[in-house]
């Protein structure tokens, strides 16, 4: 029995019925969207956190087939934030997620539902309203197929010579030589991103307002300046997106 046969709804009641989680889904990436400082209940739960821990939806989801046509009709509630085919914002509220690792989207969505990266924006939604993992297999895989146009909001462009060599000493590893990062071990893709929204991100990492970053990264970003994650993210911003 499948689940239109289970809850008794037509094709049209089915996409309504997730419409109001979608809502949700908007913000979600800020990554999804706009990130906030860990509360009391964040930093109870903060030892018990091991990143990227294969368990709960997350697993199913990546387990899952995704479906990228059914992606694009749950999608397009998400449009209002993200716009139309995922280009997010340059001024960097929203990023961009075309293109996309469908590894990584997945992440971000499951950690951001079990409440292991904490959106305030999303919060109140995810509580009420629930998307399945088959459904955010479909997202991820729609968004992952989206082409990434080469325009996007960059940075100021000084201190690119200086930016470049730090890059390639200490994000290269993981992230790749041309921004294009790692599905396989749940790396973004940097590359065609917005500059605003990696240099609020990297700031949020290395403050520890993003409870679900990757302790290398942590380690990584701990002792840079703004000026210096401003300068990265400048430089991200501005690598190739073939």
């Amino acid at each position: 029995m499948n689940k239109q046969q289970r809850d008794g709804s037509s094709p049209r009641r089915w996409r309504a019925s997730i419409t109001a989680a979608l809502v949700a889904m908007a913000g979600l990436f800020g990554t999804f969207g706009i990130t906030g400082g860990a509360s009391a209940a964040d930093e109870e739960e903060a030892p018990d956190y091991v990143w990227n821990a294969m368990q709960g939806e997350k697993l199913i989801a990546l387990r899952a087939k995704g479906d990228p046509v059914r992606g694009a009709i749950t999608f397009e509630i998400c449009q209002g934030c993200h716009r139309a085919h995922a280009l997010g914002r340059p001024d960097g509220t929203y990023p961009r997620l075309a293109g996309q690792h469908d590894t990584v989207l997945i992440k971000q969505m499951t950690d951001v539902r079990a409440g292991r990266r904490r959106n305030d924006k999303m919060l109140p939604f995810v509580d009420r309203h629930v998307v399945g993992p088959q459904d955010i297999a479909d997202i991820a895989a729609y968004l992952t197929k989206l082409p990434v146009p080469p325009t996007h909001g960059k940075g100021p462009g000084d201190r690119l010579d200086e930016a470049a060599a730090q890059y390639k000493q200490i994000c290269q590893e993981c992230h790749g030589a041309r921004g294009e990062g790692d599905a396989a071990q749940f790396y973004p893709r940097v590359s065609g991103q917005h500059f605003r929204y990696m240099r609020r991100e990297l700031i949020d990492i290395r403050d520890g307002a993003r409870r679900n970053a990757n302790p290398r990264m942590i380690k990584v970003v701990k002792g840079l300046s703004d000026a210096d994650l401003e300068a990265l993210a400048d430089y991200m911003s501005r690598m190739p997106v073939d």
